[in-house]
């Protein structure tokens, strides 16, 4: 397949970027796999389209990255000094970053994929189904500055009823977001996906495992990129496969970003997208006697008397509740870790001074008197 630039995603945004790294004989290229020690990249090829690269990050680079987030990841566009080692030499600005909260205690953002266009979220109507973690998604993907587009899939194991459902529900939490209820082995309601899998379009998909994301990547690739289990008759999923995220891209245009499933959405977000997401909330909130109003047993709560009177669902408001304590919780041990780290260069940086004067010293008492 002969491909070009624009056809990996490559624009004006880029192009602005990459002139003064032309001048120095570098080239660009988009990184379609992370190897931890290395990565894979696609270089334009002039004769034969692309060519597939093993590459390796500058020392420079690598310095340079004040966090693990600011260092180039599957989707990212580079800048590639091509030789005998193949160096990336600088990354080019994200025109949109999907990431979340590393998993576990660390406060480090974990980048899922970098300059996607549209986010595809899969999820069915049965054990998957979450609004919860629905919002969590919503969020990241708002602040991504992505498209976010939610399949309901394995539509043929469930009632209609019971996916139409789950489909409103969804289309509840965000109207911008598109909700389609569909069936990967049943080849139902996919067409949609057309409109966002175009020439120069990156498209990244998540979900939890054994939701089918494994099963609908080889239909788009129509090869069997990842293996898949047996459905278990139980819980009605299959054991998802995908164990490294990658970029691939498709014959009949577009780019795929497949991620491994996710177990935990952990928010790495900040308080205005999460107002956005929860503005109904912050209305309620405004309509509370008391400014300072804990919504709990606080005399004149707006939204305690939404949640009694029906108007407000409680799941929802306490999905909120505890989406807000997570960004402050973060928020806190993110200034923690700033004000540790600003100790550690005081003392690094007296260390170095007091090295040198004593380093002075020796060179002044060793220098020849006349």
């Amino acid at each position: 397949m002969k491909l070009n630039l624009l056809d990996l995603g490559w624009n004006e945004f880029y192009e602005r970027q990459f002139e003064p790294f032309r001048a120095e004989g570098w080239k660009p290229a988009r990184l379609i796999r992370d190897n931890k020690i290395s990565y894979g990249a696609l270089l334009e090829d002039g004769s034969n389209g692309f060519d597939e690269l093993e590459v390796v990050l500058s020392g420079k680079v690598y310095h340079d990255a004040e966090t693990d987030a600011e260092l180039p990841a599957v989707g990212d566009w580079v800048a590639l000094d091509v030789g005998s080692e193949n160096v990336i030499r600088a990354r080019l600005q994200r025109q949109t970053c999907f990431s979340r909260k590393a998993a576990g205690e660390s406060t480090e953002e974990q980048v899922i994929a970098a300059n996607v266009n549209t986010v595809i979220v899969v999820t069915d109507a049965g054990p998957d189904f979450s609004p919860r973690r629905m919002e969590r998604y919503f969020a990241l993907i708002a602040r991504s500055g992505a498209k976010a587009v939610v399949l309901i899939n394995k539509a043929d194991l469930y009632p209609d009823e019971q996916n139409q459902g789950a489909a409103a529900a969804i289309r509840a939490l965000n109207t911008d977001a598109e909700v389609h209820v569909t069936s990967v082995k049943k080849r139902k309601g996919l067409k949609v996906l057309k409109d966002h899998l175009k020439r120069g379009q990156t498209v990244a998909i998540i979900g939890s495992s054994g939701v089918g994301k494994s099963a609908l990547v080889n239909l788009l690739l129509g090869e069997d990129w990842q293996w898949v289990d047996d459905v278990n008759e139980v819980t009605g999923k299959g054991r998802h496969t995908t164990t490294a995220r990658e970029l691939l891209v498709l014959e009949k245009g577009g780019i795929l970003i497949d991620n491994p499933g996710i177990k935990e959405v952990q928010m790495w977000t900040d308080e205005t997208t999460l107002r956005e997401r929860f503005a109904d909330i912050d209305e309620l909130a405004l309509q509370c006697r008391f400014r300072d109003c804990k919504h709990g047993t606080d005399a004149g709560c707006a939204i305690r008397a939404a949640v009694e009177a029906g108007k407000l669902d409680q799941a929802r408001y306490e999905g909120y509740l505890k989406l807000e304590d997570e960004i402050a919780a973060l928020r806190k041990k993110r200034k923690k870790r700033q004000m540790t780290v600003g100790r550690r260069n005081k003392r690094d940086h007296k260390i170095k001074a007091r090295n040198r004067v004593d380093r002075e010293e020796i060179e002044r008492d060793l220098k020849p008197r006349a």
